[in-house]
């Protein structure tokens, strides 16, 4: 089903994402941006007793993995639906409100990237999808129907 379309029926739709999933999927996510970092970019570690540029008490390097996380993610869930991270553990992106979707992700991504706003949740949701208007989502997965 691609990212932007809704579920055709109540009875189809899919689970949503465990915090643990959620979890390992950014953290697959993060290791590829740090490696991208460092490997691709001019950055390097720093040495013993050298202390790194900082921006805003942070390393530079720190500010790059953040850049590279946020553009490998909307790029790549706004293309695909889902990140290497979530394709990994079997999540999905979809949309909840209807706007432009690559600019959601966008605000979804550069959210996620800050980490805090993905550990709080909301009825199982993240606030970074809360205020992207975005759902993951375990598709293939029916939800558990509500206890009658």
């Amino acid at each position: 089903m691609p990212p932007t379309s809704t579920p055709p029926s109540p009875t189809a739709t899919p689970a949503d994402a465990t915090l643990l999933r959620r979890f390992v999927g950014f953290l697959v996510d993060w290791t590829l941006s740090a490696l991208v970092t460092f490997l691709v970019l001019p950055f390097d570690l720093a040495q013993p007793g050298e202390t790194p540029p900082m921006v805003l008490g942070l390393p530079t390097s720190s500010w790059a993995v953040a850049g590279v996380y946020v553009v490998l993610s909307t790029v790549l869930v706004s293309v695909t639906g889902s990140s290497v991270g979530h394709r990994l553990v079997g999540l999905q992106v979809w949309q909840v409100r209807r706007r432009v979707f690559p600019l959601q992700v966008l605000l979804r991504s550069v959210l996620a990237a800050l980490v805090l706003p993905a550990l709080f949740t909301a009825g199982g949701r993240g606030l970074h999808d809360l205020a992207a208007g975005t759902r993951i989502v375990r598709p293939g997965v029916p939800a558990t129907p509500p206890a009658a």
